[in-house]
């Protein structure tokens, strides 16, 4: 759960604010103190366009991250509805969302391959991974690095990439937390 995550960010001593959609304000002076925003669960709808092309100025900045985590109304989502595609948001992320239901599910778990072990994102995590029961599916967008991905017997989606936009940073991660 995003629980688990906003904990391991701060016991790394990291400043979180968890807010909701409605709460952010259309500025790019509301930006300023985040080195990163992070979409989890949210669907396109609940940010207006004009939000969603502001936020994208935003990682467009030097040292300024965008991150999508999976769920079912991340990426596509569950019968297409979290609607990320065609997006500003989109347009930032290192991959492209698929114009329908992206889910795949894998009620006997899936073991991710990690391509790129000495990557900072990932190193020094032990493996393997615990098995992941679903992912959204995506496309990499060329010249974006896919740190992990299913293994080729289911797939090879990507599951962890990375990529720039502007002079920004966006990581997607397509399984829920």
């Amino acid at each position: 759960a995003f629980e688990d995550l906003h904990r391991a960010l701060v016991a790394e001593k990291l400043t979180v604010d968890a807010i909701q959609p409605e709460q952010l304000r259309e500025s790019l002076v509301f930006f300023q103190p985040y080195d990163a925003v992070i979409v989890a669960n949210v669907p396109a709808e609940r940010l207006t366009e004009p939000m969603q092309e502001l936020m994208a100025a935003a990682w467009r900045r030097p040292g300024v991250g965008l991150m999508m985590i999976g769920g079912y109304f991340s990426f596509q989502g569950i019968d297409g509805r979290a609607r990320w595609r065609r997006t500003p948001v989109e347009d930032a992320l290192p991959v492209t969302c698929l114009p329908y239901d992206d889910r795949i599910e894998a009620p006997e778990g899936i073991i991710a391959e990690v391509l790129k072990p000495a990557h900072p994102i990932v190193s020094g995590l032990p493996g393997p991974w615990p098995a992941f029961l679903g992912v959204n599916e995506v496309t990499a967008r060329k010249g974006a690095e896919i740190i992990a991905r299913l293994p080729e017997e289911q797939g090879g989606h990507p599951l962890l990439v990375a990529g720039t936009h502007g002079k920004g940073r966006s990581l997607a991660w397509t399984s829920d937390i």
